[in-house]
Order: C-alpha cells, then sequence, then structure tokens
C-alpha cells in the first residue's frame, strides 16, 4: 500500500510512504462466522490499521523536523551575523562620542555602557533562573506509582538502599 501526501516532490517530504497492507480476511459467511472469529479479524485490522497510521505520522513528521532544522541553521547563522555586526556599532559609537570628548573617553564610555548591559541581562537571566523550582507533583506521582508496583511496599521504601 503506499500513501501519498499530496505534495509536490522536493518538498522535503516524501511523496510515497510505504504503508502495512491491510491483512486480507476472507469474508464470512453469516453461517460460519463466530463471535471470537469476528473479534479476531477486528483487532487484526484495526492493530494493522493503528501500525499503519503511525508510521504515516512518522514519516510526516520527520519531513517537517527536518524542514524545521534548516529553518532553525538559517536563524542561527543571523545571529552570527549580527554579533559580529554589533561590534562595528560599538566602535561607530566610540567614533561618534569622539567629535565631543577626547578619543580614550570616547571608548571607556562604550565600554561601560557594554558592561552595564551585560550586567543588566545577567541579572535578568539570573532571576529568572532563580524562580525555576524541581517538578514536585512529578516527583509525588513517581513515589506514588513506585508504592502500587508489585515487590514494593512501605517496609521497602525504609529499607536501607545496600540491604536491598
Amino acid at each position: 500500500m503506499s500513501v501519498t501526501n499530496g505534495k509536490r516532490p522536493g518538498d522535503g517530504v516524501p511523496t510515497s510512504i510505504s504503508g502495512i497492507p491491510l491483512t486480507e480476511v476472507p469474508a464470512p459467511t453469516p453461517r460460519d462466522a463466530s463471535v471470537g472469529d469476528l473479534v479476531r479479524d477486528a483487532t487484526a485490522q484495526v492493530s494493522t490499521l493503528f501500525r499503519a497510521e503511525v508510521e504515516l505520522a512518522k514519516a510526516e513528521v520527520t519531513g517537517e523536523v527536518k524542514k524545521g532544522l534548516q529553518g532553525s541553521l538559517f536563524f542561527i547563522l543571523a545571529l552570527a551575523v549580527l554579533t559580529f555586526s554589533s561590534f562595528f556599532f560599538f566602535f561607530f559609537l566610540a567614533e561618534l562620542l569622539d567629535l565631543w570628548v577626547s578619543r580614550w573617553l570616547a571608548f571607556l564610555i562604550v565600554f561601560l555602557l557594554m558592561v552595564v548591559v551585560t550586567a543588566v541581562l545577567a541579572l535578568i537571566g539570573y532571576l529568572r533562573v532563580r524562580k525555576l523550582r524541581a517538578p514536585n507533583k512529578t516527583i509525588d506521582s513517581l513515589k506514588q506509582a513506585r508504592s502500587v508496583l508489585p515487590g514494593s511496599s512501605e517496609a521497602d521504601a525504609s529499607a536501607p538502599r545496600h540491604a536491598r
């Protein structure tokens, strides 16, 4: 079975995805069909259909991830160019200040301005990181799941690790 996605070739997404064919189920006559056979056939068909859908989704997501990675590469390159271009801006700013103050003072002012901006950005970053908390709900959920698992009891939880 081949599934087409309706995209043009060259989009980065495969135009044909080999799928899992549905199994051939002979149509039982109403007299010959038992409930067990019908349930077995339906289960096989649903399982095969589910695998085919997962394979199709995996192929589509893979194509989209590749396009996303290519796009993010261009953003990274743009950021690198912007970073190197900022040096020229700071030299321009120092030369502009040189019109009103002596050259060494202009470069010192620009340097101090850069230090202040760096300190402000570092402070904002520190305040954001300081707000991070441990995932307490997940930790509690895992502790509860551990107590439900077979072979795990409250006595095991209180026993020292080397005794287990």
